[in-house]
């Protein structure tokens, strides 16, 4: 289960077809877009965090027991999956509230599945997760401060 999690998590792709699936069924177009954005902006900015940090991963330096999945190339912290994963989740609670619980547990098991198959530290998801919803908390905040600033000034 937990493989097929970390799997299922690479590069956010459940989240965004999570995303498009919620903004089909409600029309909220807008919900998916913000969700890709915060997804990309997450990924981004934990491939940069992991070239300053460099941090190993767990097989590197513990040879037992052997990982589940494939051994990622890059770094260990922070965990992309964690990030990617609460930036989608935090993004789609915000739009569908009654949907929060549910989202966060489905972000905090492919978080898991990255310790659980072998590739990451827990405190390399914790970070993960909290740079994920920093990131869509931010967005969130730009995207509502730009759309007062339009209302703000448009004639009425």
């Amino acid at each position: 289960m937990f493989e097929g999690l970390s799997y299922a998590g690479r590069l956010g792709l459940l989240w965004i077809v999570l995303a498009a699936i919620l903004a089909a069924a409600y029309r909220r177009w807008g919900v998916l877009l913000l969700t890709f954005v915060a997804v990309v902006l997450a990924d981004w900015t934990a491939m940069v965090i992991k070239a300053l940090v460099d941090r190993p991963r767990p097989p590197l330096r513990y040879p037992e027991p052997t990982t589940l999945v494939p051994l990622p190339h890059d770094a260990s912290f922070p965990s992309g999956h964690a990030a990617t994963s609460f930036a989608a989740a935090t993004m789609l609670s915000f739009a569908f509230p009654a949907f929060a619980p549910v989202l966060f547990v489905l972000a905090t098991a492919v978080a898991f599945s990255r310790v659980y198959v072998g590739v990451h530290y827990p405190l390399d998801v914790i970070g993960g997760a909290a740079l994920g919803v920093l990131v869509a908390t931010a967005l969130r905040l730009l995207v509502r401060g730009r759309l007062r600033l339009r209302e703000a000034r448009q004639p009425g």
